[in-house]
Order: structure tokens, then sequence, then C-alpha cells
């Protein structure tokens, strides 16, 4: 099947090669002769699980554990875990972040171990109580496997696995290789800088609430800034992306959680999750989730919609109640951490002294953020607040950046 594949990129290749050479009528090739891609011509995005010659020796003959889900699959559609086990690695066990390993719990659920239906491998749930692995449960494994599709955002607890898998194997003496995957948010940096005092795990690390990074940049990060627990760094391999630069536009081939269900979603989804801190929906219990937003708090207007229990929320905020708010569904893409509609919300609600809950303060990462509203400060005050903390983050993140 390998070199199967490799012959297919390699005769893929060719063609492009004789295609730019072909343009160069009448030249002949040197040195100094510099070949483009004709510009109707472009290269499939390869995430760092379809990056498999870079990673398959380094996992032959060892002991494999894997950090992944349902976001980690190939190109053509097979899981990752199923691919290891037909390459004959000798893949033992399956650790699975918040929302399970096939991706389905809600927000905040209790994820048990236990073990995957097709494979009969054991599942470690790291969510809940154990969210970093334990020694036993990493007993006799040489490398872990690190697979997860982040969207880009502080309060996606992805990355706060990642810290804990990290530290574990730092710990542990065991190595970790981190499959890259895009960031569908691109280099979208924007929002408050968290402060150390409001650390929880929607939030582990002083930066913006929109990183700009990828998955493997962002593991290169943890391990030089040494944010790991007593300074200690693990033994990181990245294995990144093809054909990838991060202004590219990346559409996720499968949901990365159970209510981010498609682009327009995870495009929203860093400015409508500060509603998660308040008495405001943000459509959980709809088909719409990070889409939508109201509350029955709102004044009536040209939208509502009425949260029931489904799929992605089994408990949804104001279940069976109608909610007055916006539809965002067709709303334009955002290239900023937008505050206009929690603004608005705020300033349309009658009782401003019930709008915010104590979680607010987590997901911001500050208490500077809510107080600024209360205030009536401006957007453009607030914005111009983050400017310091932003331009001190993006001077240390070019260190770390793979695309």
């Amino acid at each position: 099947m390998i070199s199967n594949l490799v012959f297919k990129n390699t005769v893929l290749l060719s063609v492009l090669l004789m295609i730019a050479c072909g343009s160069q009528k009448g030249k002949g090739i040197s040195d100094k002769t510099n070949y483009t891609l004709p510009e109707n011509i472009t290269l499939e995005i390869k995430t760092g699980a379809d990056n498999y010659a870079a990673y398959l020796p380094l996992l032959k003959d060892k002991k494999v554990g894997i950090v992944t889900n349902q976001t980690g699959i190939l190109t053509d559609k097979r899981h990752v875990v199923d691919f290891l086990l037909e390459q004959k690695i000798s893949l033992t066990k399956i650790f699975a972040p918040e929302h399970g390993f096939r991706g389905t719990a809600d927000a905040g659920e209790h994820v048990v171990d236990g073990k995957d239906s097709k494979t009969g491998l054991p599942i470690v749930s790291l969510y809940g109580d154990n969210k970093k692995p334990k020694p036993e449960q990493l007993a006799g494994l040489d490398i872990l496997v690190f697979d997860l599709q982040d969207v880009g955002a502080r309060f996606y607890t992805y990355i706060s696995s990642l810290h804990y898998i990290m530290e574990a194997c730092a710990e542990n003496n065991i190595q970790l290789i981190v499959l890259d995957r895009p960031n569908p948010n691109g280099g979208i940096v924007d929002g408050p800088i968290l402060e150390k005092e409001f650390t929880s795990f929607v939030g582990m690390h002083q930066i913006p609430l929109l990183h700009g990074m990828t998955i493997g940049e962002y593991a290169k990060m943890i391990n030089g800034e040494k944010w790991l627990k007593n300074g200690v760094q693990c033994n990181l391999t990245v294995i990144p992306c093809l054909n990838y630069k991060r202004e590219m536009f990346y559409s996720l081939p499968v949901k990365p959680s159970p209510n981010l269900p498609n682009d327009q979603a995870i495009n929203l989804y860093a400015s409508l999750c500060l509603f998660e801190g308040t008495n405001v929906s943000v459509g959980r219990g709809t088909e719409k989730q990070f889409q939508i937003y109201g509350s029955p708090f709102l004044p009536k207007g040209n939208f509502s919609f009425t949260p029931v229990p489904n799929f992605g929320s089994k408990e949804p905020p104001y279940k069976n109640q109608l909610c007055n708010g916006e539809d965002l569904t067709q709303a334009p893409k955002v290239k900023k951490l937008e505050l206009k509609w929690l603004l608005k919300a705020y300033n349309e609600t009658a009782d401003k002294s019930k709008f915010f809950i104590p979680f607010f303060t987590k997901l911001a990462g500050t208490k500077k953020l809510q107080q600024q509203i209360e205030a009536g400060t401006s957007e453009a005050e607030i914005r111009k607040s983050w400017e310091k903390g932003l331009n001190d983050f993006k001077e240390m993140q070019k260190k770390y950046l793979i695309y």
C-alpha cells in the first residue's frame, strides 16, 4: 500500500515538473532556473498523518500508544489507528481527550475508560479526573503519537490535553511524535492574553484567545518556553503538513467536536464561545451550534430558537425555552476575535447584573474584559488594551512557526 502511494505521488510530481519545464520553451535547464507551478495547479494539503514516510520508520519495532479521536484520519478517510495497524505497527493503547475516542460525548461530559469495538484496543480517557496519563498507563510504551485536530482557540481543550501528554512523556522518558494538522482559523492572533492567576483546563498558558498556530507549532512553543511542570522538556518530534501555508483556507473533513458541525461554526467559535460565560445560549440543542446566539432575556427580534436535547447536548441551556437573538449562519467570515455580538447582547439585556457568570473570567483569561464591558468601554478601546500583549506574543511566536 505504501509503495503504491509513493509511486503515485512520484508520478504526480514528475508530471508537474514536466508541465513547469514545458513552460520554459527554448530554455536550457541550469541551476539558476526557477521553476514554478502553473497558477491553476494547487497541490493538495497533506496533514502530518498523511506524511507517513516521515514517521513510520520512527515507529518500527517500538511499542506505541496514540492520543487521537475521530479527527485522526488520513486523506483517504482511513483512521490513523487503522492505518498504523495495517502497517504492522505495534499499537497497544489509545488515549482519548474530551468528547471521547469517537468524539460523541458532550462538552464537559465524563468519559470512561473502555475498549475500541473495532480494534479491541484499550482506551484511556484523558478527561475528568485523569487529564494526565499516569505512569502505570504509560508502562511499556516507547513512543506516544499525538494526532488531534485543533481549531486555534485557547479554550479548546485539545491543547490542554497536549500539555499534559507532553509533561507525562517528559517525566516517563517517552518520545512524543505530533502529527501536525492545519489550523482552520489560519494565522489569526487576537484577544486578551491569559493572566496566570486564571489558569485552568480551558486556559493553561499565557497566550491570546486566538493563538494562530498549528498544534505542532504549539507543541514546540510549550517545549521551548518550558511551560511544563518544573520546566521539564519532552523528546518531541513534529511531523509537518505538506503543501500547506497558514494563510490557506482549510475545511475540516470531520467535525472536531460534537458542537462544531461545519466551517462557519469553527470560524465563529472563538467569538461566540465567550457567551458560554454569560446567560446567552450559543445554540447548543439546535443544529446551528456556534452559528446563532440568543436567550429568554433578550428582546424579541427577527430570529428566535428553542433548544432541545440532541446529539451534541443532552441538557442544553434553556431547554424547551424560546430564545431571542441573532442568526449568523450567513455572516461573513471573521478574521479576528469579534466582540460586536457580545457587546450587543450585553447592552440589550435588561438585568445586566445577571448577564455574566463566573466562567466568563476563565474563558477570557482575565477579569478586565468583563470590567471593560460593564464600564461601557468601546470596542476600539478594548482592542487597544490588547496591543502590547499581542505584539509580545507574536514576537515570541516566531521562534516556533513551521509554515
